[in-house]
């Protein structure tokens, strides 16, 4: 089957996106891993559910010392908290298996930088130089040849596909601000419970949240390249399922032409097979990339030439997770990065 690839955390929403969108998958065979946390006597035990007509043979294994080299595995993903993921990939690791982890624990390079947004200490700070940041869009080489990939925040997927193209051709006036207006879904905040997921709080409701100190900030200011003073970042809940449409404020430092700007993104995204562009008079909706890996970018000129507004959209538990997780193991196997994501 090729890729022997282990999951685990796969009950809850990107990992159980994961492990159907990896069922379907040409190019592996899954074990399911239960890791039990500690005083949690049900672990992750439940079958992950996976989408009707993908179904593949699935062996559930339960964690115990070794229990990667002695499955044999190439891959493991861990769709953990992170102080979950900071407690197991290093074994991981040691048991000669590559690493593809969803959470938070390896984005930032620096231990300082995970406790000044993750409010915690960062108990393995030595394997941050070596996480590669797993957007592939900006690091597909490195990708390749990783051996502990830190998969993306939903959020910043969004963001970052965004504004790095502009940045980098430094034509942003970044001293006049940016913002970045984002909207998910509620399957973005996960799935352990609390009261702002609460159905009868957010049925008919619509909020804001983290203002000013969301802990993806910083992935997006570090990808970016832009500075935290220059970036006003708000994060909303919105009453759906699915889907994350950030629409980006900014001012260009000189005034251009739309069709120069649209160039940008085709020149920084020639080889990206998931980022569409979309022209003037048409716009992206949630409805159009949910369920699949793609970010849809669209770009609105004001009439000075300087004024743009840029929409970026995907769904949160695919590009921005799950998706994004199977197209950077395609990278690291030496795969098609469409393999098992488009039909």
């Amino acid at each position: 089957m090729g890729i022997r690839a282990g999951v685990i955390g796969y009950t809850g929403y990107s990992g159980a996106e994961l492990v159907s969108l990896l069922a379907g998958h040409p190019h592996l065979s899954l074990c399911l891993l239960d890791h039990r946390k500690a005083g949690d006597a049900a672990g992750n035990a439940a079958p992950a559910p996976v989408a009707a007509g993908t179904v593949r043979s699935m062996e559930h294994v339960p964690w115990k010392a070794g229990v990667v080299a002695g499955q044999s595995l190439d891959l493991v993903f861990t769709a953990t908290p992170p102080e979950i993921s900071l407690d197991i990939v290093p074994e991981i690791l040691d048991q000669g298996a590559k690493v593809i982890d969803l959470s938070g624990a390896f984005r930032l390079p620096s231990g300082e930088q995970y406790q000044r947004w993750y409010h915690a200490e960062h108990s393995r700070p030595e394997l941050l130089p070596e996480a590669v940041y797993g957007l592939p869009e900006l690091h597909r080489d490195a990708i390749r040849k990783a051996r502990l990939v830190a998969n993306p925040g939903c959020y910043p997927t969004a963001a970052i596909a965004a504004l790095w193209p502009l940045v980098r051709q430094n034509l942003v006036d970044r001293k006049t601000g940016i913002i970045c207006d984002a909207k998910s879904g509620v399957s973005g905040a996960g799935k352990k419970p609390s009261p702002k997921t609460h159905f009868v709080q957010v049925a008919d409701n619509f909020s804001a949240y983290a203002i000013l100190e969301h802990r993806h900030v910083a992935e997006i200011l570090n990808q970016a390249g832009i500075d935290e003073q220059e970036l006003s970042f708000t994060a909303h809940l919105l009453p759906i399922p699915r889907g994350i449409l950030a629409t980006l404020y900014m001012r260009l430092k000189e005034p251009g032409m739309l069709d120069q700007i649209q160039q940008v993104y085709r020149d920084a995204y020639s080889d990206s097979p998931f980022i569409r562009l979309y022209p003037a008079g048409t716009q992206p909706e949630l409805s159009k990339v949910n369920h699949t890996n793609f970010c849809d970018i669209h770009c609105s000129l004001g009439p000075d030439g300087r004024r743009l507004v840029v929409i970026s959209c995907i769904d949160n538990l695919v590009k921005g997770a799950a998706g994004q997780a199977v197209q950077n193991m395609n990278l690291m196997f030496g795969l098609d990065e469409t393999a098992g994501l488009l039909k």
